[in-house]
């Protein structure tokens, strides 16, 4: 979780939308990514970012997503249980005029990812609190591997403490190998369905 330390402004790293500030959400309940980190993310998606639809689970302030839109992907589902957090994501968006191409569902992952007609979705962020067990983490990437969820080909990113154990990726979820940012990993998986496409 986040330490009362933090005082850096959360900013749009790259993009059309690169140096804009985001809000953030008060209190330290909410642990923003780094813009360290989402540098080095993006990095690493390259052009698989141009197009995409995303769908962006524990979203905290949306900078995951909203970095994304600004680098070209299509559309964005921004998916936040806690009403503090979700109230400012709608402030980013509405702010960024992201309104058009993201939405906000204010409700817990695994009850958005029970919902008939989810996705398909080719890039998908997952930054659960890391005080949260694995047991969280291994009922959503199985509710995401469910047919329909994910396009052929789309990438999962899952943040997670440094320290803590590799995801339990289901079947037709290939891992990456992790990378360390300081006290962060991003743990990355593409999805080929097992049925074929």
């Amino acid at each position: 979780m986040a330490s009362a330390k933090r005082t850096l402004p959360v900013r749009v790293v790259a993009g059309r939308l690169g140096g804009r500030r985001l809000r953030a959400v008060p209190g330290t309940a909410t642990r923003p990514t780094s813009d360290r980190v989402r540098e080095a993310l993006f990095a690493v998606l390259g052009d698989r970012v141009e197009g995409a639809r995303v769908l962006d689970l524990f979203a905290g302030t949306g900078a995951l997503a909203i970095e994304a839109l600004s680098r070209g992907a299509s559309a964005a589902v921004l998916v936040e249980q806690a009403a503090p957090a979700a109230a400012v994501i709608r402030a980013n968006l509405e702010a960024l005029e992201l309104t058009e191409v993201a939405s906000v569902r204010r409700t817990r992952a695994e009850t958005y990812l029970r919902g008939g007609h989810v996705g398909p979705f080719d890039l998908v962020f997952l930054d659960p609190p890391y005080a949260q067990g694995v047991g969280l983490v291994a009922g959503v990437l199985a509710r995401l591997a469910v047919e329909g969820r994910l396009a052929p080909g789309a990438v999962v990113v899952l943040e997670a403490a440094a320290r803590a154990e590799p995801p339990p990726w289901p079947a037709g979820l290939e891992p990456q190998q992790p990378r360390r940012y300081g006290d962060t990993t991003l743990h990355l998986a593409t999805f080929t369905p097992l049925s074929g496409p």
